[in-house]
């Protein structure tokens, strides 16, 4: 099992989303698919509850880090889902390292049950989200394209506690990052402008798509995307025309960052639909 962790340290950057997709597209591959909701907010957790294409977890994603862990339904999407006791982990400093220990440890015990794994984290740099990106093999970060989110592309990197230097070099050597994955992006002269900062700043760190040099993966600012979070529809099964022509923008990077999990060359066009 590859697992995946989103993360970025700054929230409304659309990372939920991301993840939703993501999960919706790599169950729609035929693989089998756990999701973990590390972010008390829950806005992973809902639309996957909504869709009823993943199959609940008897227990939430708290017992993860507390060693409080029952079996998982033997379904091929299952979502752990998230709630309110996440919040009080960080307040435990006693038991961070036990904390992050439980979290590697159940990953090692279901992974043969699945082939990938999402996890969604929470902005706040915590336990959890040292917990999560200290087991996993990949990160991937959904970045707004404004100034003080492409400023935090450091703290991302290098940030003192979950800089992703400092977890490979200290915590876990095997990670890696996908790269920077723009979202809300509107196709206005400013959002223009801005896309093309962040490639001449961070080209290295964007996902390639296409066969033209200067095509990355982004997700773009659409009311559908919005629209399949709130009543839990796949994007690309909605009957309005705007949601096939998001999906359109979407579905590249989305292909793009499934071989990139499943160690395959780039074979945009073989979606779920």
């Amino acid at each position: 099992m590859k697992t995946l962790v989103l993360a970025n340290q700054k929230g409304g950057v659309g990372k939920s989303a991301v993840s939703t997709l993501l999960s919706h597209y790599i169950a729609g591959r035929g693989k089998r698919l756990l999701a973990i909701d590390l972010d008390h907010q829950g806005n992973f957790s809902k639309p996957l509850k909504l869709s009823g294409r993943a199959e609940l977890s008897s227990f939430s994603s708290s017992a993860i880090l507390t060693g409080a862990v029952e079996e998982l339904p033997e379904q091929p999407f299952v979502l752990i889902a998230s709630d309110r006791i996440l919040l009080g982990l960080e307040r435990q400093p006693e038991l961070h390292t036990p904390f992050a220990r439980s979290f590697r440890s159940f990953l090692a015990r279901v992974d043969a049950q699945f082939d990938l794994c999402i996890v969604d984290t929470n902005p706040n740099p915590d336990i959890r989200v040292i917990s999560a990106l200290a087991s996993a093999d990949f990160v991937l970060s959904p970045i707004q394209l404004n100034q003080e989110a492409m400023d935090g592309v450091s703290g991302l990197l290098n940030h003192e506690r979950v800089g992703l230097r400092k977890i490979k070099s200290a915590l876990n050597p095997k990670l890696n990052l996908i790269g920077l994955l723009p979202t809300l992006v509107e196709a206005t002269p400013f959002q223009r402008a801005n896309f093309v900062q962040v490639i001449q700043h961070y080209q290295h760190l964007m996902i390639p798509v296409g066969q033209q040099v200067g095509q990355f993966a982004y997700i773009p600012r659409r009311s559908s995307i919005a629209e399949s979070q709130a009543s839990g529809e796949l994007l690309w099964e909605m009957k309005k025309s705007p949601a096939r022509e998001a999906w359109k923008e979407i579905e590249p990077g989305l292909a793009r960052i499934f071989d990139i999990l499943m160690g395959e060359e780039w074979s945009y066009g073989a979606a779920a639909r």
